[in-house]
């Protein structure tokens, strides 16, 4: 087999609509290929692409946590006596230190949390979270992350894309467009929007050059979750037949402009979209509706709470588990708004800012953890908890921290995660990385490794070049990884 042969079998290239294949193969062979199609319609989905597995999946949906901002790891999960011995001193009289965002470089600021081991494993964790930090014993929890983009915009689109550019497609739209969907009904790729959209806006969940059905679909916690989603028209059977004829008119254009530029992705995903619109109206209804849900749940989740963040949040967590439930591929969590506080970006106001926003998010996910294991989903749901770069282990001014890309913290749980595990290390003062470096290219390798997919394979022919998630560089997380069985 020569090296053409071989790449050729791995690289994922845009997909040929249903129609233009029977076209293009003929009668005799069309006919196999419909039927092979159309057996695969249920593991396809509304993206209208075949699966890439390349091995067994440990995980089949993602719950991706995003905490917008920075949160600041020697502050969370990333304890540093140090910075008590030297609080107060000028930090460039002990390390070197970079430029900063606003370059407001102040005295060396202790964590104003305490920090205690948790659990089995003796992991400490900071005050901030007690809830999440009883839970410890299930969390991967990795140290030595590091960024490539010290402002907000850039670095949210790197920690989504892989890429600092804009409309580059999002970690849920490459999810959804190498497994397909799992539930005909819903999109494969949802945003729970808590009320603040990052920086770089509604891009920071585009499909970019991927087919338009991978494209995330932003929903709200409460209230009206979906504009639209209630049919204007109460009649059934006349929105059906209005929603024919467009499809027959778009498959009439969509006929005569198919040629030298291959299957137009506007108007097939355009159908597609349409299509799932349609079945939306039934499912989207019930899916929001949490008054099934008992007291015990709600309160568990802290939809009780006096604190609307934390109800706001608690909503969007037990929404994510019913979304899970109902087999959505990729869902994404955004932070809801606690007063005065810009996410977690304290530049400022360090111990009311994190303090808040721990408040808001720290009962939810524990929850969401044990509700995920009670109902048997936790070993198929991979979770994951980041922000896009951490903060400064010395002050901007007296009591907020700087942009830090160069080392922060998250963690993973569920699907094939060794939980009760630290990773990497940090120097003294948890301002670079000393042991174990990891990037984002190396976060979105190891969630697509646990989704059965090669991330070296799964890639896109786009302006002359097979563009993956992971561009050239990537690699597995093996010391966050449980063994199989």
């Amino acid at each position: 087999m020569t090296q053409s042969d071989s790449h050729s079998r791995h690289v994922r290239h845009a997909p040929l609509s249903r129609r233009d294949l029977l076209r293009q193969a003929g009668c005799g062979f069309g006919a196999v290929a419909a039927s092979a199609l159309l057996h695969g319609e249920t593991a396809r989905g509304s993206s209208g692409i075949l699966p890439a597995v390349h091995h067994p999946a440990r995980a089949t949906s993602v719950v991706f946590l995003y905490m917008d901002g920075g949160v600041s790891q020697v502050d969370s999960f990333d304890p540093k006596p140090r910075l008590d011995q030297d609080a107060g001193k000028d930090p460039r009289s002990l390390f070197k230190v970079d430029a900063t965002q606003f370059n407001n470089v102040g005295a060396v600021l202790p964590s104003p949390w305490a920090f205690h081991p948790r659990g089995q494993s003796g992991i400490p964790v900071s005050d901030l979270f007690p809830e999440i930090g009883s839970l410890v014993d299930e969390l991967a929890v990795i140290r030595s992350m590091t960024s490539e983009f010290p402002e907000h915009t850039s670095a949210n689109y790197f920690l989504h894309s892989g890429s600092g550019l804009q409309g580059r497609p999002s970690m849920g739209a490459w999810t959804g467009y190498g497994l397909g969907s799992r539930n005909d009904d819903l999109p494969g790729y949802v945003v729970i929007n808590g009320g603040l959209i990052p920086p770089g806006g509604l891009d920071t969940f585009t499909n970019g050059f991927l087919p338009a059905t991978c494209q995330g679909s932003v929903i709200r916690p409460t209230g009206t979750g979906l504009a639209n989603v209630i049919p204007q028209d109460p009649s059934a059977a006349r929105q059906r037949a209005t929603l024919d004829l467009t499809r027959r008119l778009d498959e009439g254009f969509t006929n005569r402009m198919a040629g030298a530029a291959g299957p137009p992705d506007a108007l097939e995903s355009a159908i597609a979209n349409q299509e799932l619109a349609w079945r939306m109206q039934a499912e989207v209804p019930a899916l929001l509706d949490l008054s099934g849900e008992t007291a015990a749940t709600k309160r568990a989740y802290g939809m009780e709470s006096e604190f609307e963040p934390t109800r706001i949040f608690a909503a969007e967590c037990l929404l994510a588990r019913r979304m899970v439930e109902r087999g959505v591929r990729f869902v994404e969590l955004t932070c809801p708004q606690t007063s005065g506080n810009d996410r977690w970006d304290q530049h400022h106001g360090l111990r009311k800012g994190h303090g808040e926003n721990a408040r808001a998010v720290d009962q939810p996910i524990a929850a969401l953890l044990r509700d995920l294991r009670a109902r048997g989903l936790f070993e198929s749901t991979l979770v994951v908890w980041s922000g896009e770069f951490g903060r400064t282990p010395f002050a901007q001014g007296s009591d907020g921290r700087d942009h830090n890309p160069q080392a922060f913290s998250l963690w993973l749980a569920g699907a094939g995660i060794r939980g009760g595990t630290t990773i990497g290390v940090t120097d003294d003062y948890g301002y670079r990385v000393i042991d174990k470096p990891f990037t984002i290219h190396d976060l979105h390798a190891t969630m697509l490794h646990l989704l059965g997919m090669d991330h070296t394979q799964l890639t896109y022919r786009f302006s002359g070049r097979d563009v993956r998630l992971t561009d050239v560089s990537g690699v597995v997380i093996r010391d966050a990884l449980a063994e199989p069985g």
